[in-house]
């Protein structure tokens, strides 16, 4: 049975109401279940809040990258990749410049990375989901096969009903802090960010969060390709000290699952997540060449 978790929309200001439904997914019954949290208190918000920031500002600003660069995963040079094309997505409100340093450790071990030109990864995802296709199905057309799919946040999501859309272009799947059992699953400051953005879109403001994406026909298309099953080996990285989404809805019980312990911006430059790639990676490109 796999679990589909759909929280409420609502968060009081006197405490906060989480209402799941939990079901099969394959037209099985659903039953709710409501739990009532309180609030913390001021200065524990505001301590909290200001952890979550350091850990996730020293990354943004490249302050982890040159640990990476001094691991055994960065400086043992491996070509395994044989030719492979990798597309990697950054995450929502990311452009490809984060995902650099993950390109350039591809190129390194002998793939062929490429960019995702999504722009920032915002507006309907059913339009960045095409476009993402075409992209990979382009890429496996010039380097003659399959291609690995990586991404970070929602990119790991696009990546995912992608992979679910063309299997016989995609010959591996690594989604890291990609919440696909509930997309809207934000923590602390993402979540201000996300009730912003979802105010926005409701005042008419054009390519952020579509209202189709929220409860149209896209938003019932992209629950259907997160809940569906995968043809394809992946894994599914995530870490309880992520800060952005919850750690529990990235495990894609589809996919293998490993914890690291980076926060959610770190994740990029995590040697920890490198070394659950180059242990992967191997068996992708096999699984390429039959």
């Amino acid at each position: 049975m796999r679990r589909i978790w759909e929280h409420a929309r609502e968060y009081p200001r006197n405490g906060r109401t989480h209402v799941w439904a939990v079901g099969s997914g394959d037209g099985g019954r659903v039953s709710a279940m409501t739990v009532e949290t309180f609030p913390a208190r001021p200065w524990q918000r505001l301590g909290r809040t200001a952890r979550l920031l350091g850990r996730s500002l020293g990354p943004a600003m490249g302050l982890s990258t040159p640990a990476l660069l001094r691991h055994p995963v960065w400086t043992t040079r491996t070509a395994d990749g044989n030719g492979t094309g990798v597309l990697v997505i950054p995450g929502f409100g990311g452009v490809d410049a984060s995902m650099a340093v993950m390109r350039h450790w591809f190129r390194r071990r002998g793939y062929v990375p490429v960019r995702a030109r999504l722009g920032m990864n915002l507006g309907c995802t059913d339009v960045l989901v095409a476009r993402l296709e075409r992209r990979a199905e382009e890429l496996a057309g010039r380097t003659g096969g399959p291609v690995v799919l990586v991404g970070h946040s929602r990119g790991g999501m696009l990546g995912r009903l992608v992979a679910v859309r063309r299997p016989d272009i995609v010959s591996g799947l690594a989604m890291f802090g990609s919440p696909v059992l509930d997309p809207l699953d934000a923590r602390g400051l993402a979540r201000q960010i996300l009730r912003v953005l979802l105010r926005l879109s409701a005042f008419g403001v054009r390519g952020l969060l579509d209202q189709d994406c929220l409860t149209g026909s896209c938003r019932d298309a992209t629950a259907g390709g997160l809940a569906a099953p995968l043809q394809v080996p992946a894994v599914a990285i995530y870490s309880r000290e992520d800060g952005v989404v919850g750690w529990r809805s990235c495990q894609d019980p589809e996919a293998e699952w490993v914890e690291v312990s980076s926060s959610h911006t770190g994740m990029g430059t995590d040697p920890a997540l490198y070394t659950a790639l180059a242990t992967r990676l191997p068996r992708w490109v096999a699984v390429r060449r039959r």
